[in-house]
């Protein structure tokens, strides 16, 4: 709780009451606005737990649900068919993607046997689209260049 008080007017005091809480995630606790209290220093000393007791006690209970609700709303976000549908669609993409490369792989090991090295070397993927295998695809591509490429060094 942070609690502000200030000299109104006469002999009146004005005592601003707002509860914080760090742990709850949503940002409409921000709009929850302080409980101010005015009146003589007594007054407010004799009645002042009394006073604010039941105020704070349905804003912490506002924030509180409003936490639960946050947390809540994700694990339904997590469970709902649209959600799932997007998982989905992304593991067939996975998918796929990896049995393009499998073929373009498959494909340039058939042209390797056939001792179509330059056809190899075409055959397969480009490791700029897969970053994941770009160290397997360089290496083929290599081994197929030392294939067709001759060597002016050796004789």
């Amino acid at each position: 709780m942070n609690i502000a008080i200030q000299k109104g007017t006469d002999n009146n005091w004005i005592v601003s009451v707002l509860l914080q809480n760090n742990g709850c995630a949503d940002d409409a606790k921000n709009r929850i606005p302080p409980l101010n209290l005015r009146g003589t220093a007594e007054d407010l000393d004799n009645r002042f737990f009394e006073n604010i007791a039941q105020p704070i006690q349905s804003a912490s209970y506002l924030m509180v649900n409003m936490d639960a609700f946050m947390v809540q709303l994700e694990e339904a976000k997590k469970h709902s068919a649209m959600e799932k549908q997007n998982a989905d669609k992304e593991s067939k993409a996975k998918e796929e993607r990896e049995k393009k490369y499998k073929d373009a792989m498959k494909k340039a090991e058939d042209f390797e046997k056939e001792s179509k090295f330059k056809d190899a070397w075409s055959a397969l993927p480009k490791a700029s689209d897969y970053p994941e295998f770009s160290r397997e695809i360089l290496e083929k591509q290599e081994a197929y260049e030392k294939e067709f490429a001759p060597n002016l060094f050796t004789s």
